[in-house]
């Protein structure tokens, strides 16, 4: 098995590479989605006939997302938000806000569902997008996953569309990979310096598909 690290190795990884080595969490997010976006791409034979939808959530994961919703409309894919979370919140956020102004300014729709009724009701509109970009929850999650998400996420596992997810399955202990309540299953997991320990034990490799581990540029003497 390759080298798989914790959810707290992971955070110490993140955080030498910021503060020690001084590498912007904003070029760790870019590096993350556009390996990511660069993933679908290879899936896609005709991209102006794809459509791709992007569940977002709150923080890093969520502003991984947003790039990689930002690189797929640069290479003609139609592609559209769902965001988890109340825009003006987002906006807030150093990292993850940068990325959703950009979109914003590029006019690639944000749709935001705040609720159980709004979470059921665009299931039916996820049902036509040919492949799902799963960015809610990252490497942090570890408690039960709370409504809209739960609601969220059990109709678009019922959806039985391709799903991919960035950096972890949604709902997935990265540690153990004990489904918390609800978890995405993913037929592709595009992970980023190192594969999570989760992965292969508990429910992870039934969630995870198949595990790709991109470099998004956190130094490789950390990372060994």
């Amino acid at each position: 098995m390759e080298k798989t690290v914790t959810r707290d190795e992971m955070r110490e990884l993140d955080r030498k590479a910021i503060e020690e080595y001084k590498i912007p969490g904003l070029v760790l997010m870019e590096n993350a989605g556009r390996n990511v976006a660069e993933e679908v791409l290879k899936m896609t034979t005709n991209p102006q006939k794809t459509k791709v939808a992007v569940l977002c959530g709150k923080g890093n994961n969520g502003g991984d997302g947003f790039v990689v919703a930002r690189h797929l409309h640069n290479h003609h894919i139609s592609v559209k938000i769902f965001l988890v979370a109340r825009i003006p919140v987002i906006l807030k956020d150093r990292d993850a806000g940068t990325n959703l102004q950009i979109l914003l300014h590029m006019k690639i729709p944000v749709s935001e569902v705040l609720d159980i009724p709004a979470a059921i009701s665009v299931l039916p509109e996820l049902d036509s997008y040919d492949i799902i970009i799963d960015a809610l929850f990252g490497t942090g999650i570890s408690g039960e996953v709370q409504e809209p998400f739960k609601s969220l996420i059990r109709g678009v596992n019922r959806l039985n569309k391709t799903i991919i997810s960035v950096d972890v399955p949604s709902g997935l202990d990265c540690n153990d990979g004990k489904v918390l309540g609800s978890a995405l299953k993913a037929n592709k997991t595009i992970t980023f310096a190192a594969s999570k320990r989760g992965f292969y034990l508990g429910n992870g490799p039934t969630h995870t598909g198949e595990i790709i581990v991109t470099d998004i540029g956190i130094p490789k003497e950390i990372v060994l």
